[in-house]
């Protein structure tokens, strides 16, 4: 009797937390979609895309397409969030779509680098900008080398900072919500706040009539060479290749909007609140982000020289160390600026991490409920969340960090990345068709165009990037195909359990 009693006990909690809590609402779902979204590139990669294509039309047009490539997605993926409120999002329409080997292979991926190479690479600009304020304790100087590979103060607190998240996370969701929260706002504020002094700072300006009375100005690709600046005028196909290449930088500054569909299952209302944390959060970001451009071409020219005294003569294309946010605020608060963005940054990349960790390990307790991960990673802590995967993901991402290949990790993210979202909404006009009388509470928004040329156009993108990025591109594949002997030695193994008991 006695034995009966303590084994319905020990049931008892083990079902207490089998579920996660339901802790996440409209707030909290869209404070996650922008929090994810905004880390660093927006302070940084316009200069890329200006030194790609020159003129300041073609600047903006590169941020509008890359909004509304994304508010697309999240559009469409809307619908997906409604039928299938579930921890684990995009593995799981994937999986409902097609079959659980498709699903797996972007779990994998998301795995081994979407979502780990993007929170080292996240971690480490939190501890690039952290160096501006602590130059002589946090920099990329290897303090000490074992073989290869050298280790630096700015890796170990990027590990330091993921380390410290994941353990936040581990204590439940209702914390990470805070964090979240906090972190957001304070990045919203502050950019919007850089935005309205840099627009009416720099109306009248000679940058601002600079740029604006040669707005249409041809497109150039721009190359500074020891002596010289090699500058080559674009058309035609070189000019569809060098917006590609521009896109690249553009499009993983506005990644991540996904991430609230892996915390399904602790939000509350489900089926109402993801759809519209999506279109709420993605809108956000691409309003930000057009606006925070525009006020770098009201403060700085496009055109400058890399060898350029002050921040005006070195220009939007030759900003220090392409930190164009940092050379617009430099025009604002003088000499102040330096640290003043290194704080912002900071402020923006800790949120941006704290989601990004928050989100993925849900994805990976998902994929072990189907036998496709580490099966600890389906356990839930006494918090009620998935510690195990919160783990596993922060030692991987910590690789990562000591790797050294955090920014070579961005290029390969986004051509893989932008395959599995078109798969992923390709989806939807699968489910049409195998579950036409599933519960949706939301449509795809102007469906079948909509989801539509929101395929064409990532198609568009990932042939163009095998052109001008091939090396990365097929990189970026080959983590994917990867995953295809990986799938099978799980299914292997998990055949062999199933004859022998």
């Amino acid at each position: 009797m006695e034995q009966t009693i303590t084994h319905q006990n020990h049931q008892n909690l083990s079902t207490e937390h089998s579920e996660m809590k339901r802790e996440l609402g409209l707030f909290d779902s869209t404070m996650i979609v922008v929090g994810s979204m905004i880390g660093s590139g927006i302070f940084i990669v316009t200069s890329d895309i200006a030194r790609l294509l020159g003129s300041p039309f073609w600047i903006l047009f590169v941020w509008l397409l890359t909004g509304a490539i994304t508010l697309m997605a999240a559009l469409s993926y809307g619908e997906l969030a409604g039928m299938m409120p579930k921890a684990g999002g995009q593995y799981v329409y994937l999986r409902e779509a097609y079959n659980k080997f498709v699903g797996f292979l972007y779990g994998w991926t998301t795995f081994m680098v979407i979502q780990t190479g993007t929170i080292a690479a996240v971690a480490i600009a939190f501890a690039k900008y952290t160096g501006v304020l602590l130059p002589q304790l946090i920099n990329a100087d290897p303090l000490f080398n074992l073989g290869p590979i050298a280790f630096s103060s700015q890796q170990f607190l990027g590990v330091a900072l993921i380390a410290l998240l994941t353990i936040i996370n581990l204590y439940g969701v209702k914390n990470a919500k805070i964090i979240q929260g906090i972190f957001t706002v304070a990045k919203i504020v502050s950019l919007l706040g850089l935005i309205v002094l840099g627009v009416y700072i720099g109306w009248n300006s000679n940058a601002f009539h600079q740029n604006f009375s040669n707005f249409f100005a041809a497109p150039f690709k721009t190359t500074a060479n020891v002596n010289t600046l090699d500058v080559i005028k674009l058309s035609g196909w070189a000019l569809i290749g060098a917006i590609g290449g521009a896109l690249v930088g553009s499009l993983f500054s506005s990644d991540a909007w996904n991430n609230i569909t892996y915390t399904a299952g602790e939000v509350k209302e489900p089926k109402r609140n993801i759809p519209l944390s999506l279109f709420f959060g993605t809108l956000i970001v691409t309003v930000l982000y057009i606006l925070a451009n525009i006020a770098y071409l009201s403060l700085l020219p496009v055109n400058g020289n890399p060898a350029g005294s002050d921040v005006l003569a070195r220009g939007i294309m030759f900003a220090t160390n392409d930190r164009v946010a940092t050379a617009g605020a430099e025009i604002i608060f003088g000499g102040a600026a330096v640290v003043i963005m290194a704080v912002l940054i900071m402020i923006s990349t800790f949120g941006c991490n704290n989601g990004l960790i928050m989100a993925g390990a849900r994805l990976y307790y998902a994929m072990a409920k189907d036998g496709l991960f580490l099966k600890k990673a389906e356990n839930l802590n006494n918090k009620g969340v998935p510690a195990y995967g919160l783990i596993i993901q922060g030692i991987w991402a910590s690789v990562l960090c000591f790797s050294g290949k955090y920014n070579e990790l961005l290029d390969y993210v986004i051509f893989a990345v932008l395959i599995f979202y078109s798969l992923t909404i390709g989806g939807i006009f699968i489910l049409r068709k195998t579950q036409p009388n599933a519960e949706r509470p939301y449509k795809a928004f102007g469906f079948p165009i909509v989801p539509a040329l929101y395929i064409i156009l990532a198609m568009a993108i990932c042939i163009d990037l095998l052109i001008v990025k091939s090396t990365t591109s097929l990189i970026g594949l080959g983590i994917v195909l990867i995953g295809i002997p990986v799938y099978f030695i799980l299914n292997s193994g998990k055949n062999l359990q199933q004859n022998k008991s």
